[in-house]
């Protein structure tokens, strides 16, 4: 099946829906390998394990939404430095937080990111993962794939990845037609903090998330500046 490149105007929307959805490396539930290292076996264990969450029939139905996405949120916790990545998100602005405010950051950027790829994956529509290629240089990976849609667009999404725990290799960023998840974040974050305060990033960050979790509430995710 011949495959094309996603146009950078038309793909606009599909990079911004990406760039939340791959924050845990688990974009797409249906996935090929071509050549992988280490990195890229754990990357793709951890999206087979997302598979059989997201399609097994007990755990479809609505009764059951909250074990099915307390599942896929264990799945991305054991993927994802998410301190790492709100450390990068915020940039310089980190070493203005004491510690308390860190830990706060951290803990409500994680959330936001989790109600973020969780959405995406339970509104799945068949795209297909093509394992590229990895690569590594010391402590440091990139994982590159290939998103192939229904439509026969191809789009590409690299991974970037730290290791941990010696053995362990966990996303920190993923680059979507070029464009980074934490590139994205640290844009909307500096804009705040260089406008009002770290209390009031914070503050706003809550606001959504309580959005997120009213009843009937969409999930999203970024905070409105």
């Amino acid at each position: 099946m011949r495959t094309t490149r996603v146009a950078a105007t038309r793909s606009a929307p599909i990079i911004r829906c990406l760039l939340t959805a791959c924050a845990a490396g688990l974009v797409c539930l249906s996935s090929v390998q071509v050549w992988a290292g280490a990195p890229t076996e754990q990357l793709k264990t951890s999206v087979d394990a997302v598979i059989r969450i997201v399609q097994n029939p007990n755990l479809k139905q609505e009764s059951r939404a909250g074990e099915r996405r307390a599942a896929i949120r264990k799945e991305a916790e054991a993927l994802f430095d998410f301190t790492e990545t709100a450390k990068r998100a915020l940039g310089q602005h980190w070493q203005t937080l004491n510690d308390g405010q860190q830990r706060e950051f951290v803990s409500l950027f994680t959330d936001l990111l989790e109600h973020s790829y969780i959405s995406r994956i339970e509104h799945y529509s068949g795209e297909r993962i093509l394992y590229a290629d990895d690569s590594t240089q010391g402590e440091s990976a990139i994982v590159k794939t290939r998103l192939l849609t229904k439509q026969g667009a191809e789009i590409l999404v690299d991974y970037r990845l730290l290791l941990r725990r010696g053995d362990r290799w966990l996303v920190y960023d993923v680059f979507v037609e070029g464009v980074s998840l934490v590139a994205n974040y640290r844009t909307q974050f500096d804009r705040i903090m260089r406008t009002a305060s770290y209390e009031e990033l914070a503050r706003k960050m809550r606001a959504h998330l309580s959005e997120l979790n009213a009843p009937g509430a969409q999930r999203a995710g970024t905070p409105r500046s």
